[in-house]
């Protein structure tokens, strides 16, 4: 029955859509999590700590946040495989173009698909950055997050690298929204103006949320 599922059309965009609403429920919790630099490095630094012992003493040290990483991990790589399948049966559906392409179309739209990928380069030099320290500018210090976040953001292709992919993650999210809720049927006439705002204000949210960090560090306020 699972196999039926996951081979209809149907059931490879319900599981984007589920998937993707899993991340955006990490999104808006590490962005909130994210805004606590502008308290100081004590705070931030406390945070990243108290990320890694949540649960205690019922759970072990950080299994509560790598069990956070596994359904992560999960969400990211069944969102991928399904957008991917889903694109490739929607060439040979058609595979050639249509003459008159839609104007009516969103740049979010006619995006989604590279704006993927450009999100999936992000999260893999994000955690080579600020994880593993691996292409980390500086000196990279294990349990000190604040002072790694001021040393990413005080060079200029850190900047570009993570504001180009904030603004991507808000296409993302515009058209994102949208498309899940009217794959899991919140969609209707009379809800539709209000699932487009939400879409909107989510996009617009965690986008300047999100830029609110590098831009912090590039004026000064974070230091």
């Amino acid at each position: 029955m699972a196999r039926t599922v996951w081979d209809s059309t149907v059931g490879k965009k319900t599981v984007m859509a589920v998937s993707g609403l899993i991340m955006l429920l990490y999104l808006i919790a590490h962005m909130i999590g994210n805004l606590k630099i502008f308290f100081g490095a004590g705070e931030f630094n406390h945070y990243a700590h108290w990320l890694r012992t949540v649960g205690e003493p019922f759970m072990h040290y950080e299994w509560t946040l790598w069990l956070v990483r596994v359904v992560l991990v999960v969400a990211v790589v069944a969102h991928a495989v399904s957008a991917y399948q889903l694109s490739r049966r929607d060439i040979k559906a058609r595979p050639t173009k249509y003459v008159h392409k839609k104007p009516r179309a969103s740049y979010a739209t006619r995006t989604m698909r590279w704006g993927g990928i450009i999100l999936a380069l992000f999260i893999v030099w994000h955690l080579l950055d600020l994880t593993t320290g691996t292409v980390h500018s500086g000196g990279f210090e294990t349990g000190k997050p604040y002072e790694n976040v001021v040393d990413t953001f005080s060079t200029w292709y850190g900047n570009v690298v993570y504001i180009v992919a904030m603004l991507a993650v808000g296409l993302h999210i515009r058209h994102g929204f949208w498309s899940a809720a009217q794959t899991l049927g919140a969609g209707s006439r009379t809800r539709d103006r209000a699932l487009r705002t939400t879409a909107n204000a989510l996009a617009l949210l965690l986008t300047a949320g999100f830029i609110a960090v590098p831009v912090g560090v590039m004026t000064g306020v974070v230091s």
